[in-house]
């Protein structure tokens, strides 16, 4: 297939090389075009339309609803699109803007797979995502085998594109709620003497043995948070949890804590970090001083 990629973060450069080794042939746009040059055996695009031109398949994976919507709908891109062309957009955005999408590519003849995904850039660089993809049983079909070079398993989650990103933002909700829980338990064992590396060694051996608990565990008993996913995109993610519950008017209480804790992080300078440093505030606010780490 021709491929074009838009969107070349940590996330997209570790995918991309695997869509090359499958011996499709690769084209990238992104904002930086060092960023996209640095890809070996890809062609660099000099605009998002030419994304739609030429090209049998179109992946997009970008920060957020404002990026998408700059890209691909404020660019004008769609309108060069031509007849046949899937797009499949892996990047996590709010259901109001996937409703949005999707008329737009209705309009431009454009078929529409919603494929966020769970992983880390390192599990992506293994090809070892989940994928959630929801769409047109056509146009999801027309892309598995890509699905299939990047991730371990895909999730099928019906034709409504709107419920893989929910889907997907609220697995990430979960994710932060086990960060917030985690940090919690720790500060009520040290206020006790006993260290969060051994507390955490148990529980997420036991009755958190998932890799969420493991990895964000790790972090917190070590007190390292080097960029794994950035607070910042978490606050995103936890953000667009809570727009979403309001649309349907509903309230999420667990995840307003999470989002206070997140926002004290970020003024704290530390959004670069990976977003299991939203720990630090729950210490500090429990009165263990935030200096892990």
């Amino acid at each position: 297939m021709n491929i074009a990629f838009i969107g070349i973060g940590s996330m997209g450069a570790a995918i991309a090389p695997h869509l090359v080794a499958g011996g499709h042939a690769v084209s990238v746009w992104n904002r930086s075009a060092a960023a996209a040059s640095a890809l070996h055996g890809v062609t660099v695009l000099s605009a998002p339309a030419e994304a739609f031109v030429h090209h049998d398949v179109v992946i997009t994976m970008l920060a957020d609803d404002n990026a998408v919507r700059s890209v691909i709908l404020d660019s004008g891109a769609l309108d060069s699109a031509e007849s046949g062309v899937t797009h499949v957009v892996m990047s996590t955005i709010s259901p109001a803007l996937v409703e949005e999408l999707q008329h737009a590519h209705e309009r431009a003849g454009v078929a529409y797979v919603a494929a966020p995904v769970f992983g880390v850039p390192a599990t992506a660089a293994r090809a070892e995502l989940n994928i959630l993809a929801a769409g047109a049983d056509e146009a999801v079909e027309r892309v598995m085998p890509l699905f299939e070079l990047i991730g371990k398993k895909v999730w099928r989650l019906g034709t409504d594109p709107r419920h893989a990103n929910i889907a997907k933002i609220a697995g990430n909700l979960m994710i932060t709620q086990a960060i917030e829980s985690m940090a919690e338990a720790t500060a009520l064992t040290e206020s006790y003497g006993l260290a969060a590396s051994d507390f955490l060694a148990v529980v997420t051996q036991t009755l958190f043995a998932s890799p969420s608990y493991q990895r964000y565990g790790r972090n917190i008993a070590q007190g390292s948070y080097e960029p794994g996913f950035k607070l910042t995109l978490g606050l995103k993610d936890v953000n667009l949890a809570l727009q979403a519950a309001a649309e349907r008017m509903a309230i999420l209480p667990g995840a307003q804590i999470v989002r206070e804790h997140m926002l004290e992080a970020v003024r704290d300078g530390l959004g670069d970090k990976d977003w299991s440093i939203l720990a630090q505030a729950v210490h500090r606010r429990a009165g263990l001083g935030g200096t892990r780490g």
